[in-house]
């Protein structure tokens, strides 16, 4: 009886830019048992030199000696990310390049509100650096062939049918019904600390005559 050829790993890069939600879906993911990932991370913001892969992040042609044991991994990094007290680049092309070699290889680019993003890198960095992250990105399609947009928005709105869907679509296992995860992560919207009610919007009278009429 011939033996069954073992299927190639499936490596997830989440990435987005600083403050997007990269912890969180490193968390997500990394919650299903299948995939091996940020398992350690504790409750509290962690930094990324602390990430599984940080050490392939900086030196990438080192990936060839991983051990790729498992079916899923998943790695994240934000852009840009701060090393030695100072901004950089992740090493895209050239993670990506080796990692393709031994795995197949996903790209989830993480959105979230820019004024959000910009009210968040301003607070924590002193400056915007989504402009950055942009542009990085938009080359992301050309190093790999399945990238997928994931929303931190979304998942707030949709909670555990959004990540069920993302699963199926990405092909990548996701713990969407874990209870620590519905029950912690999303009692909380990471968003509502930046937000405010108005008075009155230019649109409104036009809603509720709407309203009425119809």
């Amino acid at each position: 009886m011939e033996e069954t050829e073992k299927l190639r790993p499936k490596l997830l890069i989440i990435t987005g830019p600083q403050g997007s939600g990269n912890h969180l879906f490193a968390k997500i993911f990394g919650m299903h048992p299948r995939v091996q990932g940020w398992r350690m991370m504790r409750d509290e913001w962690q930094g990324h030199h602390e990430e599984p892969f940080n050490q392939y992040w900086q030196d990438p042609a080192t990936l060839k000696n991983f051990k790729w044991e498992e079916d899923y991994y998943v790695t994240s990094i934000s852009c840009p990310y701060y090393r030695d007290k100072k901004p950089q680049i992740p090493r895209y092309h050239e993670f990506i390049t080796e990692a393709k070699k031994h795995a197949d290889v996903v790209v989830a680019i993480i959105g979230r509100d820019r004024n959000i993003l910009e009210l968040q890198q301003r607070r924590v960095r002193g400056e915007r650096t989504y402009d950055q992250a942009l542009e990085q990105f938009a080359q992301l399609h050309t190093l790999c062939n399945d990238v997928h947009f994931i929303s931190h928005e979304l998942f707030y709105l949709y909670g555990s049918d959004y990540l069920l869907q993302l699963g199926k679509r990405m092909g990548f296992p996701v713990a969407h019904n874990h209870r620590s995860l519905l029950d912690d992560y999303l009692r909380a919207d990471a968003n509502a600390k930046y937000l405010k009610d108005i008075e009155k919007g230019p649109f409104d009278e036009a809603v509720k005559k709407a309203c009425e009429q119809s």
